[in-house]
């Protein structure tokens, strides 16, 4: 496995909570690694380590290390800027700024120091091409953002997310507010994107996990309690509290 995450002896407390217990997993490059678990077990603490978002709430606190190309991401010399570049968050609900469909792909951009331009369109291009969404935008770049339906929107945040060039693509359960139609695109992309993107994805849809993991992540009140290539966790998992998970018991 070639490994692109590191994450060793990881506990993170929510003032006198300890949502995360002891976490050790490598997380291998250019695969989709899937993190399941029953409603407040750490999917998302966990998830929002690999970028330091966790720091966003107060009163957390974190010790371990969680290292991403060779560097440990909450060494005090680190530029938090770049963390959350290297490593995008689609969250559950689409967020579009305020502004045109192009003007959000081109944002990021633009603050990364590309210019108004034929260049600066090829990218807002390339990148809603790479979300799945030109066709359906490509006559209408002046319109607001807010206008598009919503799996469009969560559409757009991808592409807006991929536009600031990330190594890595975290999913706080991208699809759970959309229909099945526009999940289904939101899938298809990830699974495209997965050969140039390591993704981590949190999801409390079984079949969506079988669908789309490589890998697969199974916590249960702060701990991983087993961590294995798909097939082998869908067919033979080896914990028992694995096991009554996926026949619906916990």
């Amino acid at each position: 496995m070639n490994t692109h995450i590191q994450i060793q002896d990881l506990n993170v407390y929510y003032e006198k909570n300890q949502a995360l217990k002891n976490i050790n997993l490598d997380i291998p490059r250019d695969q989709i690694t899937v993190i399941l678990g029953p409603s407040g077990c750490g999917k998302t603490t966990l998830l929002k380590s690999i970028n330091r978002f966790l720091e966003l709430t107060d009163g957390t606190h974190v010790t371990g290390r969680v290292i991403i190309d060779g560097k440990n991401i909450y060494d005090p010399d680190i530029d938090v800027t770049d963390v959350r570049k290297k490593a995008g968050l689609l969250s559950q609900r689409p967020c579009p700024l305020p502004m045109s469909i192009y003007d959000n792909v081109a944002y990021g951009l633009r603050l990364h120091g590309h210019k108004k331009g034929k260049s600066l369109d090829k990218k807002v291009e390339h990148y809603l091409q790479a979300a799945g969404l030109w066709d359906e935008v490509k006559d209408r770049f002046d319109s607001p953002a807010a206008r598009l339906s919503i799996g469009q929107q969560q559409r757009l945040c991808l592409a807006r997310g991929l536009a600031i060039e990330p190594e890595i693509l975290l999913g706080d359960e991208p699809t759970s507010a959309l229909d099945p139609l526009s999940a289904k695109h939101i899938e298809s992309r990830l699974h495209e994107l997965k050969q140039a993107y390591t993704i981590v994805l949190v999801t409390h849809i079984l079949r969506q996990a079988r669908r789309l993991a490589d890998y697969v992540v199974f916590m249960y009140l702060g701990e991983l309690i087993e961590y294995a290539p798909a097939n082998q966790f869908f067919q033979n998992p080896q914990e028992e509290r694995t096991r009554s998970y996926l026949e619906g018991e916990i």
